[in-house]
């Protein structure tokens, strides 16, 4: 890897989610900087997102381990849904494997990366049951991987579930564009095309597919000396990756 260069993977969650969120992902990376996505194997347009990347290899798909949703209502975090508890590890595996095999069966092949929903892997047990996992097919799971670092500032609200549009406008972007670390790093993203969506992340998604696909971000990019690259161009070769960019 050149080191006076650092190199970005834009990454969208929530791939499969609905037709409108494909359409949000797609137009970024088609006309944005979007490099990779991450796939909700079992949400109702997952078929037409693997679809999609099968004609498109230059998009690289890794895993959106789904286990759960929560939503902030009366000062705290509430679950939306459940798919499993998130304190059984045997449940955890056993649904993580699930999904998995769901991926093979839609891609014909592995993820390139793993991540989760809501981050719920950043909590024990899911952290080790995914950690294990990632390693077992030399992959990064997000924020553990020594490899990659990510950023998660390209978001449009507070931790209190707060509108904050400054997140993911233009400026912001190219601020946060602008403090990257040396290295590899991540940019998660949430872009999305589907104002009937039910979430509570809903019209930020379009916000943020204009953000991406604005003409100012990839000039800053070349102005910054950041070079765009994705999951698929890492390759690894051992559990924990020591992994190198390739052409």
């Amino acid at each position: 890897m050149n080191t006076t260069v650092r190199h970005l993977i834009v990454n969208a969650d929530d791939f499969g989610l609905t037709a409108g969120v494909n359409r949000g992902i797609i137009r970024s990376h088609e006309q944005g900087i979007l490099t990779s996505a991450s796939l909700m194997v079992y949400c109702p347009a997952a078929v037409e997102a693997a679809d999609y990347a099968l004609k498109h290899p230059g998009l690289s798909i890794g895993l959106h381990v789904d286990l759960a949703e929560w939503i902030y209502r009366d000062s705290q975090w509430v679950p939306r849904y459940q798919i499993v508890p998130t304190n059984d590890e045997r449940a955890i595996a056993q649904e993580t494997e699930r999904q998995l095999e769901r991926f093979r069966s839609l891609l014909g092949r592995d993820p390139t990366h793993i991540d989760s929903h809501q981050h719920v892997h950043r909590q024990e047990p899911v952290l080790s049951v995914l950690r294990q996992r990632a390693q077992e097919l030399s992959v990064p799971l997000r924020g553990f991987s020594t490899q990659v670092q990510y950023c998660g500032d390209f978001y449009g609200q507070t931790g209190e579930g707060d509108p904050w549009p400054e997140g993911i406008s233009i400026e912001g972007l190219l601020a946060t564009l602008s403090n990257l670390p040396p290295g590899l790093s991540e940019l998660g993203c949430h872009p999305g095309e589907d104002e009937q969506l039910d979430s509570v992340y809903r019209l930020e998604r379009l916000a943020e597919v204009k953000t991406l696909c604005d003409p100012q971000v990839r000039a800053a990019l070349a102005s910054l000396n950041i070079q765009l690259c994705s999951f698929a161009k890492l390759a690894s070769s051992a559990p924990d990756p020591k992994a190198k960019l390739t052409s």
